[in-house]
């Protein structure tokens, strides 16, 4: 019997969240320059690609029906989120401040996420309130990811680009 597969666009972006919370915690644990080179290299791909598919598909379809503040408010926060990504991308453990931008990218990202799918009102909420078409984004979502993992599995993924700055 095929596997049924959740097309909602929240339930894949949270997903992505968890994942990413996943990955600062073993960032946390771990020890050793190779180890914690490559959860960090992990974290700024899963990153990008979740930044670019909210970029490309989702916020773009929630425009005009979520809070304005809210959704400029996730366009500046993906680009300070990009701008530590390409720092740590262009450093390495041995970096002085390796560690902290990691950190402070967790703190960065967990603000993020409060703010699409934790707080009261939050842009999820509003989405299905807006009665967005969520799987339809999802399934875009999906295809989006899929092509973007793939890259950077073939060539890497080309630095962020911010939007506002």
């Amino acid at each position: 019997m095929p596997t049924m597969i959740d097309s909602d666009a929240t339930h894949i972006l949270a997903a992505d969240h968890r994942k990413v919370e996943g990955l600062f915690a073993d960032f946390e644990k771990a020890s050793g320059a190779s180890r914690k080179a490559s959860l960090a290299h992990e974290i700024c791909t899963e990153l990008k690609i979740h930044a670019q598919v909210e970029e490309e598909i989702f916020y773009p379809a929630l425009r005009g029906k979520i809070d304005d503040d809210l959704f400029h408010e996730a366009f500046v926060e993906h680009d300070g989120a990009k701008t530590l990504i390409n720092a740590i991308e262009a450093s390495s453990p041995e970096d002085e401040f390796f560690d902290a931008r990691v950190t402070v990218l967790k703190e960065e990202i967990a603000h993020h996420v409060r703010e699409e799918e934790k707080r009261h009102d939050n842009m999820f909420q509003q989405a299905r309130a807006a009665e967005a078409d969520l799987d339809a984004l999802g399934e875009r979502i999906l295809a989006r990811k899929e092509e973007l993992m793939a890259q950077a599995k073939e060539r890497g993924l080309p630095p962020a680009q911010t939007v506002t700055m």
